[in-house]
């Protein structure tokens, strides 16, 4: 995006207090908090880009949500990491339609995690009338940071020094993201931070399933040259129910719409079709489901990428509350554009931790 439009929409995403959307208006409170900013948070090393929340901080954050939310929002463990860190569980809502989040799988790739407290502060603090119909349509619940112990280490894997994995680095642990297989059963499964994940689907047995994680940096081909902030793709695997791949593309559509409405650029990601990611693993059991990889942006665009996805998190949700999404084209899903070329590394926040992602959907 050249640096005249992109400040132009970093400006739009962060002054707005409506967006017009297209199943209604959604509403953003003017004293919304700036992502990443409200509450307690580290400052990484040499950046000046959006403050991440440490575990303890996080745990703090989502207790304060709880507590303001006035019992609107449920906060949980659902279960612990290696190392004790707990995995926490939001949810918001009690309507019967059921969506369900997932932020930082991989423990580099931390901006939707910020995302998601920001839209737990907005769909559960806010009680007007519009809210209030939303959380009777739908319950959403948000898996916020799957990788507690891989955020602390600030790398992809979880933590399992004894592991020698088919999908993950000796001597580090497993990639949680190839360890969501529905053959496989929680009790057997390596990674227990994905076999919470599969509990709580299980349990929860959600509509729709929609996984963020991020990328490294991309522009599409000449002519039209635009950087890419983010790619989507639902799932690819041929076992996958036809009904399922529908409903994902529609959400895929409206969740691309979304992003592009507040500037973002948007492209296909280019994923394979193994089964035990959650992108296909969720729509093997009939989920609609959704990848969205967040570009890793240098640090002045790093609020611009968490207020972007805040904006899809929260839209998705009124788009369920209003039946909206079964009217979408899913065709519209296949003209999405594909992702371009990698750009040159440019040694900052894009380089090699981002960059290990996009080996994900290799398989």
């Amino acid at each position: 995006m050249p640096a005249a439009s992109f400040r132009a929409a970093r400006s739009l995403a962060a002054g707005f207090s409506v967006l017009a959307l297209s199943a209604g208006v959604l509403s953003v409170p003017a004293n919304a908090s700036p992502p990443g900013a409200a509450l307690p948070a580290v400052q990484r090393e040499g950046q000046e880009g959006v403050r991440l929340h440490t575990n303890a901080e996080l745990a703090r954050a989502l207790k304060r949500i709880e507590r303001a939310s006035h019992g609107r929002v449920d906060v949980r463990s659902i279960g612990t990491s290696n190392q004790g860190r707990p995995i926490w569980f939001a949810t918001v809502g009690t309507g019967p339609t059921r969506l369900m989040y997932v932020t930082q799988q991989h423990g580099d790739e931390p901006l939707g995690t910020e995302s998601a407290l920001d839209a737990l502060r907005t769909l559960g603090l806010k009680n007007d009338r519009a809210s209030r119909h939303l959380r009777a349509k739908v319950t959403l619940g948000i898996v916020v940071r799957a990788n507690p112990d891989g955020h602390h280490h600030r790398w992809r894997y979880n933590y399992d020094p004894d592991a020698r994995p088919e999908y993950g680095e000796p001597g580090k642990g497993y990639d949680i993201n190839r360890y969501h297989d529905p053959a496989v059963r929680p009790e057997d499964n390596p990674v227990p931070e994905a076999a919470a994940i599969q509990r709580r689907y299980a349990s929860f047995r959600p509509a729709v399933m929609v996984d963020y994680h991020m990328q490294g940096r991309y522009a599409f081909p000449p002519p039209d040259g635009r950087e890419i902030t983010t790619s989507i793709l639902w799932p690819t695997n041929p076992a996958v129910p036809a009904d399922a791949l529908k409903r994902s593309k529609q959400v895929g559509v409206r969740v691309y719409d979304a992003f592009t409405r507040v500037g973002a650029v948007v492209s296909q990601y280019p994923g394979g079709s193994y089964e035990g990611i959650a992108r296909n693993a969720y729509g093997l059991r009939g989920a609609a489901s959704l990848l969205v990889e967040l570009s890793a942006l240098p640090p002045e665009r790093e609020r611009f990428q968490v207020r972007t996805a805040y904006v899809s998190m929260v839209d998705l949700a009124h788009a369920a509350a209003a039946g909206a999404l079964g009217r979408i084209d899913p065709a519209r899903a296949d003209r999405i554009p594909p992702r371009g070329p990698a750009l040159p590394d440019d040694g900052g926040a894009s380089s090699k931790a981002a960059q290990d992602h996009d080996h994900e959907d290799a398989a």
